[in-house]
């Protein structure tokens, strides 16, 4: 039986996997913010004679210190993680700075990731097929990243926002791949499941809301944004990085990819993250 992790697993596709895989007998890590949906996520599993392997770890990630601790307590929970995967990621229609200064997006849906990839390392390498499963949506145009503005000070949009941010995780793979695949044999794979009919975590404004509403009746259901994540998860791909949207394989090694711009932005990662 495996261990996961899984990132933003109190709904939507988090959810939907975190209820999969403990009901086929293995141990699933919850990290959310919502300690009522966690709660209901342990209550599901003590019905089903599943309460062992059911943990939920609340942590606001957009928050770097609550990311570094919910990452400190799955390490002292589990002596390994065979599978992390990365869902959570929270729409805003107006920039918001979370308490220790950074844009909500950029500390959500990339910062966060970003830790919990490398904040989980040493527990992965333990595993005898590690992978980490980046929800996210690979392939977007590399042109979308502003380098003198990672965090939108200047003409912020949400849907600007979570594109730059699946981009960044786009490198984030790359520079991932690149510094653990030959040492550890952990696989890194991106995915993008299509407009799926999730529960569109965000703050809205009327306009985007009414688009959303639109996406919603037409988007995919959640069961069928599963099969590629489950299959990346049971059955890593041999290459170090990989990309998938909707369940067909994407180039990665394109410009959409280039690792001299990983390597950059793993770099100005690192200096925000010094300060913090």
């Amino acid at each position: 039986m495996s261990t996961l992790v899984i990132a933003g697993g109190t709904d939507g596709i988090g959810k939907a996997l975190a209820e999969r895989y403990v009901e086929r007998g293995d141990t699933v890590f919850v990290i959310g913010r919502d300690p009522a949906k966690g709660e209901q996520y342990l209550e599901r599993a003590r019905r089903r004679g599943a309460a062992e392997r059911a943990h939920f770890v609340t942590a606001d990630l957009s928050l770097l210190a609550r990311t570094r601790g919910a990452i400190e307590e799955i390490a002292r929970r589990t002596p390994s993680v065979d599978a992390l995967v990365l869902c959570a990621r929270h729409y805003r229609s107006d920039r918001t700075l979370t308490r220790e200064g950074y844009e909500e997006n950029f500390a959500l849906f990339y910062l966060s990731r970003y830790l919990l990839g490398h904040g989980l390392v040493a527990s992965l390498r333990k595993a005898e097929r590690p992978v980490v499963v980046n929800v996210a949506g690979p392939g977007a145009d590399p042109g979308v990243v502003r380098w003198d503005d990672l965090q939108l000070r200047r003409g912020y949009h949400g849907g600007v926002a979570l594109g730059q941010g699946g981009k960044l995780n786009d490198l984030l793979g790359v520079a991932f791949a690149d510094r653990y695949a030959t040492t550890t044999g952990i696989r890194y794979v991106l995915i993008h499941p299509g407009v799926t009919a999730t529960g569109f975590s965000g703050e809205y404004d009327a306009e985007t809301l009414e688009h959303i509403k639109s996406m919603q009746r037409h988007a995919k259901p959640v069961s069928a944004a599963l099969p590629p994540i489950v299959a990346a998860i049971d059955d890593p791909p041999a290459e170090p990085l990989s990309a998938f949207v909707e369940g067909h394989r994407i180039e990665v090694g394109s410009r959409g990819f280039d690792g001299v711009a990983a390597a950059r932005l793993e770099v100005l990662t690192e200096q925000l993250l010094t300060k913090s």
